[in-house]
């Protein structure tokens, strides 16, 4: 696609943001759903929501992919 062209980022790069705005969503809906001091509120919610904002969406920025195909003009 032109869009992927033009810009430094590749697909790649947008699917592991995609990924981690996807656990980040999840992060959310699972803190909802567990009572205050359970689990699923205090423990798994946070660790994913960690994955999410200090793994997933960094690495999605800083990853160099090549490029597949086109012309190197410049």
């Amino acid at each position: 696609m032109k869009l992927f062209n033009s810009w430094y980022f590749t697909m790649y790069n947008y699917l592991i943001f995609g990924i981690g705005l996807f656990f980040i969503m999840i992060g959310y809906i699972l803190m909802s759903l567990g009572d205050t001091e359970s689990f699923l509120s205090t423990k798994l919610s946070p660790i994913i929501l960690l994955i999410g904002y200090c793994i997933l969406i960094p690495l999605s920025l800083m990853l160099k992919f090549k490029k597949r195909g086109g012309s190197s003009t410049g």
